[in-house]
């Protein structure tokens, strides 16, 4: 007896249509997740800098008795010193008062995310809102 088996082995088109419809759902869920993730990445230097600015801003504060209204100002007092590539990546505008105020920390072209990106302090709070942020821009 001399049976042959006409059989390949192999995945039929089916399968293989099934496994892609199964990865692209899967793309769709986690890309969402991914770019926030990202996002947040390049927000976290302007986060760290601005908290410093804000310690250096109260230290400043103590010391001549008003508010700093730029960077440039904590810099030339000591209270602070910012890297060259940060103040390529990110501008800082310091909007400070005895109340609160805020700061806020502005990509350029630089900055690997894109320009125009606005991260703020909320000092009234202690929060941080804008790109990067679960609240988003």
């Amino acid at each position: 007896m001399n049976l042959k088996k006409n059989s390949k082995s192999g995945f039929t088109m089916i399968e293989i249509m099934v496994v892609v419809v199964i990865v692209a759902i899967l793309a769709v869920i986690a890309l969402p997740t991914y770019l926030n993730y990202v996002k947040s990445s390049y927000a976290s230097e302007a986060r760290t800098v601005m908290s410093n600015i804000n310690n250096a801003s109260k230290m400043y504060y103590q010391t001549s008795g008003q508010w700093p209204s730029e960077v440039d100002e904590l810099e030339r007092a000591g209270q602070l010193d910012l890297s060259r590539s940060t103040k390529l990546k990110w501008g800082f505008d310091i909007q400070l008062n005895d109340q609160g105020g805020r700061i806020t920390a502005t990509s350029t072209e630089e900055m690997s995310g894109g320009a125009g990106h606005q991260v703020i302090y909320d000092a009234d709070n202690g929060k941080f809102i804008g790109y990067g942020s679960p609240e988003g821009e």
